[in-house]
């Protein structure tokens, strides 16, 4: 779920669930781990910038204890240099905490408008851009309805998810300008009764309002308070939202329009090649969901800026390929294809849809990465659904919506809340027992945005790359591990809860942590690397099997 979803949601129920506590972690295959205490006080702001990355041992956070295995495993050690693909929007290459860890195709000469290499793309010095200059773009079913493309069932389906989801759209823009409005009138009233510019959350709490009027504006800026830490903030999201709904309404489910009419390809021709260009940067500042991803896997570390990633030795490849809407299915197909051409042994995927026309152009790209030995770590997705239902299609998948996998390189990651306990899984996250596979920390994320910024966001787009990044370190440090041999050790070796969680933010909906997924598991850095140590030197096997 967007953030702006979130906090539309909260404002207009008044209001967020609350789950019931739970306690007991196991942790494999290091130590057991009884009873872990719920942690009662606020996240400090260091932790809030870096809890994806802490021990639930020592600091009763649900991170993946990467700082812990960098303390007692890693050290100085920097191992085999791994390149991991971003399949993404476009990123920002020169960030701060970025452009030391940007792959460079040495093969190629850039700006000579020439394909050096012979890998039948131009210019791709640091990557490949299948979108052109193009940027919004329409959701699946949107495109298919315009298109008059599927069969009759399925155009029915599009059908009535768009007539449910355009009306949603517009309703929620309303309710935000409505909500803004209120907002800023009772800030302006605010701050004529202070005799102040600006003012604190103190300074509203010791008011003692005297007209009706009144008392209603300082109860708006109250209850402000509970979602942000300044009205200013407040602010902010509700345009954001605004802007966001503005685009899902004018772009994403406006069945007229073609984000794709300049690129100059068939998208739904697997034959119609030779589009796009060398450059995968980021377009304009909003397209920083890529940029925020590759910074979680390999933002610089120890650089005394910004964030560290996880991983300490890697070369993040850049694919432009996602846009603010959903991507094709042959975009995705050539990017895995051309991430596996070119030498990534990890691919992450941040990005998934409900319809997916051509399909099996992704399958068969998955499968030529398994043949290639490619981890592709993919995002769960964040409608709060349960992806064992087959009602609630996400793809990419490596199943085909039956029992089996197609292949055993695909990991599957929904999101974890920094709270341990009975809201550890973010409301928004999918979840399911035999297709996601592990969870790892998603929510209140904070990671890099372009031009040397940083900011919190939250979604599985957002634990994907955390797990991308240990399996990058695993990689590294364990070169002889093959992909299918990364996968089980990320959901073998992970902390698995007896927790009672609660799913989609319902309470109705809560279930055991252990059945929350596949693994039953949360990704923890330091196990991994023991047991891929162990496995490594032949002293262990693993669980797991592709059925």
């Amino acid at each position: 779920m967007n953030s702006y979803v979130k906090l539309c949601v909260a404002l207009l129920s008044g209001g967020l669930l609350m789950g019931c506590g739970a306690t007991s972690l196991v942790s494999t295959p290091v130590a057991n781990i009884d009873t872990i205490p719920l942690k009662v006080a606020e996240l400090t702001e260091t932790e809030k910038k870096s809890w994806g990355h802490a021990d639930l041992l020592t600091d009763t956070i649900p991170g993946m204890s990467v700082d812990k295995a960098y303390k007692e495993i890693i050290g100085n050690k920097k191992g085999k240099t791994v390149i991991v693909a971003v399949v993404d929007s476009g990123i920002d290459l020169e960030h701060e905490d970025l452009d030391g860890v940007v792959w460079t195709n040495s093969d190629e000469r850039p700006g000579n408008g020439k394909d050096d290499d012979g890998n039948g793309y131009i210019d791709d010095v640091h990557g490949y851009n299948f979108l052109g200059e193009s940027e919004y773009e329409q959701l699946e079913y949107a495109r298919m309805l315009r298109l008059g493309i599927g069969d009759a069932p399925t155009r029915a389906k599009a059908q009535l998810k768009l007539d449910e989801e355009y009306p949603k759209a517009v309703q929620n823009k309303q309710q935000y300008e409505q909500i803004l409005q209120v907002v800023q009138s009772a800030d302006k009233k605010i701050k004529e009764a202070l005799g102040k510019a600006t003012y604190t959350k103190e300074d509203v709490m010791a008011m003692k309002p005297q007209t009706e009027e009144m008392q209603q504006s300082v109860a708006v800026i109250k209850q402000m308070y509970q979602y942000e830490d300044s009205i200013d903030d407040v602010i902010k999201e509700l345009n954001d939202g605004i802007a966001y709904f503005s685009e899902r309404a004018n772009y994403n489910l406006n069945k007229d329009f073609n984000g794709r009419a300049t690129v100059g390809d068939d998208p739904y021709d697997f034959n119609s090649r030779g589009y796009g260009n060398g450059n995968p940067r980021n377009r304009v500042e909003d397209e920083n969901h890529g940029t925020f991803v590759a910074a979680i896997i390999a933002a610089e570390r120890k650089n005394g800026i910004g964030i560290d990633g996880v991983a300490n030795n890697v070369k993040i490849m850049a694919i432009r390929a996602v846009p603010n809407g959903d991507e094709y299915d042959k975009d995705i197909a050539l990017a895995i294809r051309y991430a596996t051409d070119n030498g990534a042994k990890i691919i992450n995927c941040s990005f998934g849809k409900s319809f997916s026309p051509n399909a099996e152009w992704v399958y068969e790209a998955i499968k030529y990465a398994a043949s290639k030995d490619v981890l592709i770590v993919h995002a769960a997705g964040n409608d709060g659904n349960d992806l064992d239902d087959n009602n609630n299609p996400n793809y990419p998948n490596d199943h085909k919506f039956t029992s089996s996998e197609i292949t055993d390189n695909v990991i599957t990651v929904g999101a974890l809340a920094p709270s341990y306990g009975s809201k550890m899984v973010a409301d928004f996250s999918n979840y399911g027992a035999r297709n996601v596979d592990v969870f790892a920390p998603g929510q209140d994320i904070y990671s890099a945005i372009p031009k040397s910024q940083y900011k919190f966001q939250n979604g599985t787009s957002f634990a994907a790359p955390g797990v991308a990044g240990v399996a990058a370190l695993i990689r590294s440090h364990h070169p002889t591990l093959t992909a299918s041999q990364v996968k089980k050790v990320l959901m073998q070796s992970g902390l698995s809860s007896k927790a009672s969680v609660v799913l989609a933010g319902d309470a109705e909906k809560a279930k055991p942590f252990s059945e929350a997924s596949r693994s039953g598991k949360m990704v923890n850095a330091y196990n991994a690397l023991i047991l891929a140590s162990n496995l490594a030197k032949g002293k262990t096997t693993l669980e797991y099997n592709v059925e």
